[in-house]
């Protein structure tokens, strides 16, 4: 249930609304200030009576019960969009964020050129995996924590922020000291023990949407991680699948509003392994984004053909990069979204050459 506090209520006040809450057995109270009213979130079993008691008491406005499963993570507990700050970077709201990079970091020359190119085309955050999940146990794996250390000098050099997978709980601290954001990844979404770990940072996640997973089962895997205590939680749609064999997966589209409205979480779109094709990245970012998504992450590397982990058929090139954000820009105030970005001259890519 959620108790919704009048106006204007004295910190003193809340407080004890909240201590009377979290005497009882296996309750948790969890506290989100909107624009126009804060919200006591409870998680727990709660006996017939609190909600009785919590109504009569001074400074409560009102006591609802909420029949979802996941609690934190559902619009009715946090009225307003979540905006996510990390170092000036704003994620959620009508902000829009691009992340780009390879599919996995092979070298400091190569992650070390891409970030400069990334930067260049006006994206915020350098993508790239150090830990890579794969389908068959013989190939390529990542190279593991140097991996990390390259990234994360790159992001530093350049100006940007880093997202890197992390697929252990054991590797939780080891990626959360070298990158901003932590992702993971489609086969995780249910690895419960990862789950629960990240809850108890305050590192920021992007969770990916299992390829067979519902809306509902998303939403919860996402509370694992509000639950612990960690609120910096994006949800990302990164394609599902389906009987449809042309593209790598089914990228849902309907899910960007749908999670919107049922989740104050942003939500970010992966049109890369989406579709799985580079010549459909393109419109459906821009669709992404018509859509209402919070921000873009997207596979660029500058010798696709040739990447290590073999995905390069859904990665663009630097100037197809350049080109989409170009178009992003524009796109953006039409749709209500702000794009900032800090572009650096076309010369840019003159020493890249496809």
């Amino acid at each position: 249930m959620i108790v919704i506090t009048k106006n204007n209520l004295p910190e003193e006040r809340l407080n004890e609304i909240v201590a009377f809450i979290e005497r009882r057995d296996g309750m948790q109270a969890h506290i989100s200030k909107g624009t126009d009213r804060t919200v006591i979130g409870i998680i727990g079993q709660a006996d017939p009576q609190l909600g009785e008691q919590l109504k009569s008491m001074q400074g409560v406005e009102n006591v609802i019960k909420i029949s979802k499963s996941y609690k934190l993570a559902s619009r009715d507990f946090h009225p307003d969009d979540t905006i996510i700050d990390i170092k000036g970077v704003k994620i959620g709201g009508s902000n829009v964020v691009v992340m780009g990079g390879p599919c996995a970091v092979e070298s400091p020359e190569q992650i070390d050129e891409i970030a400069r190119l990334v930067k260049a085309a006006g994206g915020q955050v350098l993508r790239g995996g150090a830990f890579k999940p794969r389908t068959g146990p013989y190939s390529f794996q990542g190279v593991g924590v140097e991996g990390l250390v390259m990234m994360a000098e790159a992001g530093r050099k350049h100006g940007l922020l880093t997202i890197t997978e992390v697929m252990t709980p054991e590797y939780v601290d080891v990626c959360a000291e070298y990158a901003d954001i932590l992702q993971v990844g489609t086969r995780n979404m249910q690895n419960f023990d990862l789950l629960r770990k990240l809850g108890t940072i305050k590192t920021p996640v992007l969770l990916k949407r299992g390829f067979s997973a519902t809306y509902d089962e998303f939403l919860n895997a996402a509370e694992y991680i509000l639950a612990g205590g960690n609120p910096n939680v994006m949800l990302c749609e990164r394609g599902i699948r389906t009987f449809e064999t042309y593209t790598r997966n089914t990228l849902d589209l309907s899910a960007i509003p749908v999670l919107q409205s049922l989740s104050h979480l942003p939500v970010i779109s992966d049109p890369s392994h989406g579709t799985g094709r580079r010549e459909l990245v393109e419109p459906m970012s821009k669709a992404s984004l018509a859509a209402g998504a919070n921000g873009l992450i997207i596979e660029m590397h500058t010798d696709p053909d040739n990447s290590m982990t073999g995905d390069g058929v859904q990665s663009l090139f630097p100037d197809q990069f350049a080109a989409l954000l170009k178009d992003l820009e524009k796109l953006a105030p039409l749709v209500g979204k702000q794009f900032n970005t800090e572009k650096q001259p076309q010369e840019a890519f003159a020493t890249w050459k496809k």
